[in-house]
């Protein structure tokens, strides 16, 4: 059984740096694809970004490219999104998700993934 926890959240002013982190387990990660998505009050859940664990290819949401870096430590099992330069619009629940997504095109997509975790909120005071 897949088991994501997310950590990292807080309250942070515009301009500001966080960094989420996604602890994976329960099995081997090689053939996944790991993802941040992020939902707003009243919004639609919203891809971030992604990475492909084994090759490391990394997917950024055009809103967050060269803001956002997101990577991965295979020895510790966990996945990182750097975030600097932080917006009010920034904030949202944060969520990582994992699953074996084989066409690029779907890890954007919520529905590509089955695990999830249970999320953790960013907040950015302008």
């Amino acid at each position: 059984q897949v088991q994501l926890v997310e950590s990292g959240g807080g309250l942070v002013q515009a301009g500001g740096s966080l960094r989420l982190s996604c602890q994976a387990s329960g099995r081997t990660f090689s053939n996944y694809v790991l993802g941040w998505f992020r939902q707003a009050p009243g919004k639609e859940r919203e891809f971030v970004a992604a990475i492909s664990w084994s090759a490391g290819n990394t997917y950024y949401a055009d809103s967050v490219k060269g803001r956002f870096t997101i990577s991965r430590d295979s020895a510790k099992n966990t996945m990182y999104l750097q975030m600097n330069s932080l917006k009010p619009e920034d904030t949202a629940v944060y969520y990582c998700a994992a699953d074996q997504i084989q066409r690029a095109s779907h890890v954007l997509l919520p529905r590509a993934y089955a695990y999830w975790g249970q999320g953790t909120q960013v907040t950015v005071s302008s």
